[in-house]
């Protein structure tokens, strides 16, 4: 395959597997049936590969672990497909020569595809990571947990394009990445829990992928996800899955179990995805 940026290389999977599944790699020590987090994640890949638009490692499951938990992520990350994107979630966000960094360590030495950051700190924390046009940043937005309107849902006063006055600081994160998405490698991260708001983005966002964790054990509505997270086209969605998929069965036949929980997934999804 000849080198893609992100989105072409998103497209391209998404196309090929007719799939906006985005299986998170979340190793639990405690839930997994074999011991070793390389052996649980590749039988993972080699059972859903043909199912899924990208995977999505969360780095916490690997820090925990340690330095083996960090050499089973780098090794995962090889052996996922070439076509398939990779989405390193590592919500990061700190200062410009931090971030620099971070951007490094996330794209050149574990060689992710995309990564999901913090813009609390703003432009400047997000510019390091930008300044790599083929890769893909996605900008928290309106996350999926109970306490993510502490914040994300106070009212600010806007100052980024569709004028002036009060509206919830979600949106003004949604525009300021619309603003700042002059290469075309940002996305945002909106929760399936709330998909009033996420019909509110993606029509503020019409081109930018989203992700959309939640559905499964955080109980976000998978058909509200589908219908009001496309784009035009039904795309530049991913829906995310990691429990439901790398825990569906207790026992040896989680490979096989987890394969049948993606595809009941996957065409769920393309069901709803026909009905828009």
């Amino acid at each position: 395959m000849t080198d893609l940026n992100f989105l072409e290389k998103l497209l391209a999977a998404s196309r090929g597997n007719d799939s906006l599944l985005c299986i998170g790699l979340d190793p639990d020590p405690v839930r997994m049936p074999v011991d070793d987090v390389l052996t649980f994640n590749r039988a993972i890949i080699d059972s859903t590969q043909d199912l899924v638009c990208a995977y999505k490692p969360n780095l916490a499951f690997y820090e925990a672990l340690g330095i083996e938990g960090m050499e089973a992520l780098s090794k995962t990350v090889e052996y996922i497909p070439d076509g398939i994107p990779i989405i390193g979630d590592a919500k990061r966000g700190d200062i410009g020569n931090t971030a620099r960094a971070y951007a490094r360590a996330l794209y050149e030495t574990y060689g992710f595809d995309a990564v999901t950051l913090s813009p609390y700190l703003g432009h400047d924390s997000i510019t390091p990571f930008l300044e790599y046009r083929d890769k893909g940043v996605f900008v928290l937005c309106r996350t999926s947990n109970p306490g993510s309107a502490d914040f994300q849902a106070l009212k600010v006063l806007g100052a980024a394009g569709e004028g002036e006055g009060e509206r919830p600081l979600y949106i003004e994160v949604a525009l300021r990445c619309r603003e700042w998405n002059t290469s075309g490698n940002i996305g945002l991260v909106v929760g399936a829990t709330y998909p009033g708001e996420l019909a509110e983005i993606r029509g503020l966002c019409p081109e930018m992928p989203i992700l959309v964790p939640g559905i499964g054990a955080q109980g976000g509505d998978l058909e509200a996800v589908v219908r009001y997270g496309g784009d035009a086209q039904g795309e530049r969605l991913l829906v995310v899955s990691a429990r439901q998929v790398l825990y569906a069965s207790p026992g040896r036949d989680y490979a096989d179990a987890a394969r049948r929980e993606a595809l009941k997934l996957r065409d769920q999804i393309n069901r709803y995805r026909a009905g828009r």
